[in-house]
């Protein structure tokens, strides 16, 4: 039975993605801070207090999960502050790239001996941390963070090669969500759903590439 791991997994786009791979008989290991009662109820294998900033963190859920081999590892875990130029918060610029960059970058790197040979790993990103989708400005932190994120997917795609670990960048969609104060195009189990079709397709010839979950190339 495949195994997957989703960070993130306590609402949202994470909790849905828990659900439609639970649904689809997979194994779940469900990464998060705190544990909403919805992912409670879930038959996921619920590891809480688990911070993606903090190496300790990762490293004490990598022992925990020593005899587990994970198939598909989703980092979803991510914060979005609204920041303008006039009204810049360092700090805030600061959190976001420890959670939205260097969170999935640790969390790889953390519970890479139990990737399986052949698994597949889901960088849910942003199409805002795109260069030249950026028409807009603002957001500084969200923005580097993702670009960041972003930049790190393609490393990974290319040194996780040898051991055939695909790896997917991927933007859900504008979904709605509590990050997006419940705007948006998508309900998050659309958007679990359309992810996971993305993954599905993900081969080595692929890896490494910013899709959008309804299949879209993106720019850089």
């Amino acid at each position: 039975m495949s195994t997957a791991l989703v960070t993130g997994a306590n609402r949202g786009i994470g909790l849905e993605l828990c659900k439609a791979l639970l649904a689809r008989g997979n194994e779940v290991v469900a990464v998060c801070r705190t544990a909403s009662d919805a992912l409670k109820r879930t038959a996921a294998r619920v590891e809480s207090s688990v911070d993606v900033t903090a190496d300790e963190s990762l490293v004490a859920l990598s022992r925990r999960l020593r005899d587990v081999r994970i198939d598909t590892l989703i980092a979803n875990a991510g914060i979005l502050h609204e920041d303008e130029l006039q009204t810049l918060d360092f700090d805030s610029v600061r959190a976001q790239l420890e959670v939205n960059a260097l969170g999935p970058l640790r969390t790889v790197k953390h519970l890479l001996p139990t990737l399986a040979q052949g698994a597949k790993i889901g960088l849910i990103t942003s199409r805002m941390g795109s260069i030249g989708d950026n028409t807009s400005g603002g957001y500084y932190g969200y923005r580097m963070s993702k670009a960041a994120l972003n930049a790190a997917g393609v490393s990974l795609a290319h040194d996780l090669r040898p051991r055939a670990i695909a790896v997917a960048i991927l933007h859900p969609g504008f979904v709605r969500t509590a990050m997006t104060g419940g705007q948006g195009a998508l309900d998050p189990g659309e958007a679990a759903s359309l992810l996971l079709q993305r993954l599905d397709a993900l081969t080595l010839l692929t890896s490494g590439s910013f899709w959008h979950a309804n299949g879209e190339r993106l720019p850089w």
